[in-house]
């Protein structure tokens, strides 16, 4: 396109208005358009008045008014939206996205950035029509509705939840290279429902109910087996995450939440519960989601997400400028409770220093660690351990190997290890 300039034919005004090339010209015999709105919004309030309003629309931040205290800003909106300056993503492909731990602050994964895992498409579901079944070693079958179950006394918790098949790759040597890349699939946040032992309260469990089968709305049908005595206190019937309706990806309109247990249980979209007396051995428990061992056998039903944490700051992709103060820090999680304590070596595991934990500690959650160091310009070496409260620590990735071999794809909790080399770039090792 000719950028320069030219004189306005007659019938037509030219705009002041641009945003780099982005020019703006009206005709004024033309009936108003959106365009025409704009242009004359330009001349009211001037060129850096209609940066700030056209901003919204270009979806960039290139152009900014040098005081946006002389600037009328934008106007309230129907549902927020973050800075343009913002950057962070999920790594996205067809069946799952994956969270960018490195560049979060807190505990609370925000809805937007929590990671996705599904197995045949996100369905749209209108939660007037969805409906969940209860049905099987019950003494009275009920179906419910969305606002039926919300009639029900609520309640919220902040727990993780994480894919069994994250960090997976790791097994058979260092393959990812982010924070998000390699642990991206966990995240945190507060969800809110109706307890699972509440609605099973209704429905009258006969003596001989054991197991539940937990199925989804989804093209796969995804289903679960559960032990009932594990799952039944703390398992939650959410409609709601971080204050807000589910997303459809998170399993609007109702999802199952098993605190501390592998993500593929807790269903999303869920339409049924059906009470057994024995696990049903479906694809999801048989073929997919069990451990196969050295010997050739197979550790099935292995729910607990272990103890597991990961330095995200500095991880590799990153790079530190120069030598000085470096405040580490990271995330550690367990499945079986409480973090309790986290360690940290900055020479490959040879030394250990107990890193501070930044509050709330909360049990089967996110738990943000911290410790100071002083980067002396050479190789370093970056580690970190979780122990949680019942006394296990994360192993090394040479111990785990050693029990559980390479043959696995699920429930890799080894120890990160981020190298810094002279120039300060921080990549995936394994020691």
């Amino acid at each position: 396109m000719d950028k320069k300039t030219r004189k306005p034919t007659s019938g037509e005004q030219k705009s002041t208005a641009s945003t780099n090339d982005f020019r703006i010209t009206t005709r004024t015999k033309e009936p108003p358009t959106r365009r025409a709105f704009l242009t004359g919004a330009t001349s009211l309030l001037g060129t850096a008045a209609a940066h700030v309003l056209l901003a919204p629309f270009l979806g960039h931040a290139a152009d900014v008014p040098d005081d946006p205290t002389r600037v009328p800003g934008v106007p309230a909106t129907e549902y927020g939206r973050r800075s343009p300056f913002e950057r962070s993503k999920r790594l996205a492909k067809p069946q799952r996205s994956r969270t960018p731990l490195q560049d979060l602050h807190g505990i609370i994964t925000p809805s937007a950035l929590h990671f996705e895992r599904h197995h045949n498409g996100v369905p749209m579901i209108d939660p007037a029509r969805h409906r969940l079944l209860v049905h099987g070693l019950v003494e009275r079958p009920l179906l419910f509705t969305i606002d039926e179950l919300k009639r029900f006394p609520a309640t919220s918790r902040i727990v993780f939840v994480e894919c069994s098949g994250n960090s997976g790759k790791e097994w058979k040597g260092p393959k990812g290279k982010t924070a998000q890349e390699i642990h991206g699939l966990t995240s945190t946040s507060e969800w809110t429902g109706v307890r699972l032992s509440t609605v099973l309260a209704e429905a009258g469990l006969t003596p001989g109910a054991t197991w539940m089968l937990a199925e989804g709305s989804d093209a796969a049908a995804m289903t679960r087996s559960l032990p009932l005595d594990r799952v039944l206190d703390e398992a939650l019937l959410c409609y709601a995450q971080n204050g807000d309706p589910l997303r459809p990806e998170q399993g609007y309109p109702l999802r199952l939440l098993v605190p501390g247990f592998e993500g593929n249980t807790c269903i999303k979209w869920l339409r049924r519960l059906k009470l057994v007396s024995a696990p049903v051995m479906t694809r999801e428990e048989t073929s997919k989601y069990t451990d196969l061992m050295p010997d050739g056998t197979a550790r099935q039903f292995t729910f607990d997400m272990e103890a597991k944490s990961v330095i995200t700051v500095p991880s590799g992709g990153q790079r530190l400028k120069k030598p000085g103060y470096v405040e580490i820090r990271g995330l550690a999680w367990s499945g079986r409770g409480r973090v309790e304590k986290v360690e940290v070596s900055v020479d490959g595991g040879n030394s250990w220093r107990t890193a501070g934990l930044q509050a709330p500690v909360l049990p089967k959650c996110h738990t943000r660690f911290y410790l100071d160091w002083w980067w002396d310009g050479r190789d370093a070496i970056l580690q970190s351990r979780c122990i949680d409260e019942t006394g296990y620590r994360q192993p090394t990735h040479q111990e785990l190997v050693s029990i559980r071999g390479t043959n696995s794809y699920y429930h890799y909790n080894a120890i990160q290890s981020w190298k810094i080399d002279e120039e300060g770039q921080v990549s995936n090792v394994q020691v």
